[in-house]
């Protein structure tokens, strides 16, 4: 027996409404991950997206036909949402407009009343784009980042070259060609994403819970004020920084830095602005430093950066640089950020001992103060 696409359609609506069920209650309800939440309400567009297309051939079809490609759209744009979320990104706020108007638009003056397929080479090209950009976050993601990245990011490839496919043959043939009814058609396509969504949904759990344990793992590791990493964190990893030899060197700087009077800001301007004063040496250590540099806050008004490979006078351009960048940040009323103040202690392949390495830097610190304050000084005179 065949069945037809309408009863595949109802087929595909009832399992997307189980996989919705249960991807919510055994994913999101638990982990809360944002990558869950896309992922069913990915499955609700494209359950709702299938109901609508279940009213063609009925009077209603010059609305539900539109709706369905939008809503479908709107389905892979989630899809997409939920990948980049992976790599803590926000959608693209025109993604949820743009697509979709321009799909709206292509169907409405398509006849939608007697076509089914009205604004089909946009529909397809808007699928084809969505679950292509959602397979390649997927492929950006770090090697490590879980077992199930690479087949996700395979099938998801895939399913955009089936769409691409299905436009190729739509403008060769229209939709009623015989490679396009054969191969490329609704029911066929129905049938693939059918299977293709209890794959992979079951394996989104698994990314769901990844995408959960390394958030925790960022409270865990950060400080709550500046984002920076908290000192526990910072002591850790620059401990296993300094004694791998096949990721660093094996010399560089530890700049510790104070920012000038802090406690004067506080009581003049109050706890809320010298919060400010913070968060904006910290966004200006991010803005300097590189990706495979360490920043961390020391406690209070006090940071810490390991900078691997780096000379006494890098260190000191990386001071400037922070500095010039935190002088630069805006603030209401004329308030002036404070001045920062900045010991730096070199290390070696010798150096073995990190609260040595500290104790160096707060020495370079305290002279760095006792000189009038706003200046580097380095533990090492010859620096």
């Amino acid at each position: 027996m065949v069945l037809d696409t309408a009863t595949l359609r109802v087929a595909f609506g009832l399992m997307a409404l189980v996989l919705v069920l249960l991807f919510y209650f055994s994913a999101y309800r638990y982990t809360r991950s944002p990558y869950s939440g896309w992922w069913c309400l990915a499955l609700v567009f494209f359950l709702a997206g299938s109901a609508a297309f279940l009213l063609n051939g009925t009077p209603h079809q010059w609305w539900a036909n539109p709706l369905g490609n939008v809503l479908l759209v709107l389905g892979g744009v989630a899809v997409w949402a939920g990948a980049r979320s992976l790599r803590d990104l926000r959608p693209l706020r025109w993604l949820f407009t743009g697509l979709p108007v321009v799909t709206l638009v292509a169907s409405a003056i398509d006849h939608p009343g007697t076509n089914t397929w009205s604004g089909g080479p946009v529909f397809l090209a808007a699928m084809c784009l969505t679950v292509g950009l959602a397979s390649r976050e997927l492929w950006r993601l770090e090697p490590g980042y879980s077992r199930v990245r690479v087949p996700m990011a395979a099938a998801a490839a895939g399913l955009s070259a089936f769409y691409f496919g299905r436009l190729v043959y739509f403008l060769l043939e229209g939709p009623n060609g015989p490679t396009f009814v054969t191969y490329f058609g609704s029911a066929v396509t129905t049938l693939v994403t059918m299977v293709l969504l209890v794959v992979v949904s079951f394996s989104m759990a698994a990314l769901s819970t990844e995408q959960q344990t390394r958030a925790l793992r960022m409270v865990a590791t950060r400080d709550d004020l500046t984002g920076l990493l908290n000192r526990k964190a910072f002591l850790d990893l620059a401990t296993e920084l300094m004694s791998d030899r096949s990721v660093t060197p094996g010399t560089g700087a530890l700049i510790l830095a104070d920012l000038d009077n802090f406690k004067a800001v506080n009581d003049t301007h109050g706890h809320a602005v010298g919060d400010v004063a913070l968060q904006a040496f910290a966004g200006a250590c991010r803005d300097t430093v590189r990706s495979t540099d360490l920043a961390g806050r020391y406690g209070g008004e006090e940071f810490f950066l390991l900078i691997p490979g780096a000379t006494a006078g890098r260190a000191e351009k990386i001071a400037e640089e922070i500095s010039r960048r935190l002088a630069e940040v805006p603030t209401a009323e004329g308030l002036q950020m404070p001045t920062v103040s900045y010991g730096v202690a070199l290390y070696d392949a010798g150096t073995s001992d990190l609260e040595d390495l500290i104790a160096s830097a707060d020495r370079a610190l305290y002279a760095a103060k006792s000189l009038g304050r706003n200046r580097t000084v380095h533990s090492d005179p010859r620096g």
